[in-house]
């Protein structure tokens, strides 16, 4: 089957877009999914953003590490419960939102 430049181009413009990974952030992963850690945003504009986020790299949320959400709190799904290693952290949502992540 022959395929005009124009549809050449719109089938790998397709097939690039489905390619691409999907990435999020650690608060809007479901409780028992798993993700690896892609990139640690600084923080906001208060000042503690670098202290944040230089603690959760000292815990062992640096890219490349796998991740899980074990649980949520209730009310408001606060703390969230990860596994990471063989290490378990609560993080607030604030800091879990720190933490590009892309889901397995």
């Amino acid at each position: 089957m022959w395929l005009s430049v124009s549809q050449q181009s719109r089938t790998v413009q397709e097939d690039h877009m489905t390619l691409a990974p999907t990435l999020t952030t650690l608060d809007t992963l479901p409780v028992g999914k798993s993700a690896t850690v892609i990139h640690l945003a600084p923080a906001a504009s208060n000042g503690q953003g670098a202290d944040v986020s230089r603690r959760l790299m000292e815990l062992g949320f640096v890219p490349g590490e796998r991740i899980r959400v074990l649980k949520r709190g209730v009310p408001g799904g606060e703390p969230i419960a990860v596994k990471v290693g063989q290490s378990t952290f609560a993080l607030r949502r604030f800091e879990a939102a720190l933490i590009s992540i892309k889901p397995e």
